[in-house]
């Protein structure tokens, strides 16, 4: 069944995602559009919702994933939302409680062990691990499905440009009456799907 299949998943995404929400974007996909679950364009929308949607994109991502994979994979046994509203609970609860657990142990025996030499060495090299984790995500999602889905030229170009100039927005402080100002990453959303609509909605 789906949501046994769907609980199990996120149960193995909720242990071995490491380093948060990006880093696990990998194993996402992996877990979820390898089985043909979802489609790879349907993940790099879902992965866009849940950036922009307050809170952790792990959680945001597995609400929205359990949502709509009982109607893509069955839609006339799973045609009610209210079926989409069990995935989401389901995938909600997986991917939390492992970490939450976790947690709830690792910080009592930490606070208790943190001069520790063993403790410190393992946080050591978890850091590099976890920092390629994040470029692998970033990596995963420089694909067609994001950058040119109608595979053209002209899409894949005014993409990169809209992505570097959002880059740039967010990294670089404008120079303005003397000030350097840094231009919020909310305006910056703002001002991209504005550009997306101008140019591929009209």
């Amino acid at each position: 069944m789906i949501y046994l299949k769907l609980l199990w998943s996120y149960l193995k995404i909720g242990i071995f995602g490491f380093g948060g929400g990006y880093a696990m974007l990998s194993l996402v996909e992996s877990t979820v559009v390898d089985p043909g679950w979802i489609t790879e364009q349907m993940f790099t929308d879902i992965v866009a919702i849940s950036q922009m949607t307050p809170g952790p994109i792990g959680i945001n991502s597995a609400t929205y994933i359990g949502y709509v994979v009982p109607g893509t994979v069955n839609p006339e046994s799973f045609a009610s939302p209210l079926w989409g509203l069990l995935g989401s609970l389901v995938c909600t609860f997986a991917v939390v409680i492992p970490s939450f657990l976790m947690v709830l142990y690792l910080s009592h025996f930490i606070r208790r062990h943190n001069e520790s030499g063993v403790i410190k060495a393992i946080f050591t090299g978890l850091r590099p691990v976890v920092v390629g984790l994040v470029a692998s995500a970033a990596i995963l999602l420089m694909n067609s499905a994001n950058f040119c889905p109608d595979h053209s030229q002209a899409q894949l170009w005014t993409s990169v440009a809209i992505c570097a100039a959002a880059f740039c927005l967010v990294y670089f402080p404008i120079p303005w009456r003397g000030k350097k100002l840094r231009i919020h990453p909310i305006s910056v959303i703002c001002m991209a799907g504005a550009a997306g609509f101008l140019i591929y909605g009209l």
